[in-house]
């Protein structure tokens, strides 16, 4: 059964953006469905190396402890991408 959006955005807004915002980053929901997250990294994260292994080792597995199914895609840069919202 795919997680409810609202499942999403909470372990964004709860468990995600303050570990992002800890290192001086911003995190951005670009769109949410049950089965599919999109999520830009911004601030500090902008072309940072580490960016990839924190969508790897931190953004997917909180994603998917609560959506196993879930396609999750992270892009990180200056330019927010139109439509997005601040975590």
């Amino acid at each position: 059964m795919p997680a409810s959006i609202d499942q999403l955005l909470k372990v964004c807004r709860e468990v995600i953006a303050p570990l992002v915002r800890a290192d001086g980053g911003e995190l951005y929901i670009v769109a949410v469905e049950p089965d599919h997250l999109t999520l830009h990294l911004a601030g500090a994260c902008s072309g940072c190396p580490g960016a990839m292994l924190t969508a790897r080792a931190v953004i997917e597995p909180a994603v998917l402890a609560v959506a196993p199914s879930a396609r999750v895609v992270v892009t990180n840069g200056m330019r927010v991408p139109d439509g997005a919202s601040l975590a």
